[in-house]
């Protein structure tokens, strides 16, 4: 990914890392728990036509986590704050898998600056009974079980074993913050599917055909209650398909994107 660097944001006495590309009607990325990796392809093809602003979380990456954040709620809260300060509108709202629970909960509270949202496979609902397991345990698994639940070609699986040890440590640190924040109850908010009418902006629930950690199934009940939420299915990919077929992915964003700004010009 081509960048105009990184920066650290300051928002309520906390430092953001921020990764930004491109010019344009801001985009915002929010990542899953393992971070960034994995992504410069997906961002850099966005960057074509937006401008890119992705940041790590607070706990992930270089970002910092304040003592009292401990919820998707605090970061939620955190995030809005963070469009405001930077007076961001009219934003395309991307969320991939724990990030994209992170969205849901921001476009349930404001969507006053927010031009649409795109979901990647998200997580943070629960459709199932109390004994159902919805989201596998990506913490149970074994690691040959998980990639192959992650990626359709597990060539496309960013090799953690190659990174630096600094890169290493923000690995850890990012397994670490997700759990924290995902833990209890596991990887979802029980209120949130009742809440997901509320987003009034366009929407389009994009799911890796072969996911194996949400199943289809989990993401078309995520699209259904949202009104008029759009449902794309990306091929030969699984839970993360923005990193499988990256130019696919920002291209289904600039489709959707583009179809809504024609949309209002002629409402």
């Amino acid at each position: 990914m081509q960048t105009d660097g990184s920066e650290f944001a300051v928002v309520r006495g906390g430092k953001i890392e921020v990764r930004k590309a491109g010019r344009g009607q801001p985009l915002v990325f929010l990542h899953p728990g393992m971070g960034l990796f994995g992504a410069d392809s997906f961002l850099a093809a966005l960057s074509n036509h937006f401008g890119v602003i992705a940041p790590s979380h607070p706990g992930f990456g270089l970002s910092e986590l304040p003592d009292w954040m401990s919820t998707v709620d605090d970061l939620a809260y955190r995030y809005l704050d963070f469009l405001e300060k930077h007076d961001l509108r009219d934003v395309i709202l991307v969320g991939s898998s724990f990030g994209g629970w992170i969205a849901a909960e921001i476009a349930v509270k404001s969507t006053d600056r927010i031009g649409c949202v795109v979901f990647v496979d998200t997580l943070g609902i629960k459709t199932g009974g109390r004994e159902d397991r919805d989201i596998a345990d990506i913490y149970g698994l074994a690691r040959k079980d998980l990639d192959g639940r992650c990626f359709s070609n597990p060539s496309a699986k960013p090799d953690i074993a190659k990174l630096p040890d600094e890169q290493l440590t923000i690995v850890a640190r990012n397994r670490e913050s997700e759990a924290l924040f995902g833990w209890a109850p596991y990887m979802h908010n029980p209120k949130l599917l009742g809440r997901l009418h509320r987003i009034s902006k366009p929407t389009l629930v994009m799911w890796g055909a072969g996911d194996g950690i949400v199943s289809q199934d989990y993401g078309r009940v995520f699209a259904a209650a949202i009104p008029d939420a759009t449902f794309a299915v990306v091929p030969e990919a699984a839970h993360y398909p923005y990193i499988e077929r990256p130019r696919e992915c920002a291209h289904l964003i600039e489709q959707f994107a583009a179809s809504k700004i024609r949309h209002r010009m002629f409402a």
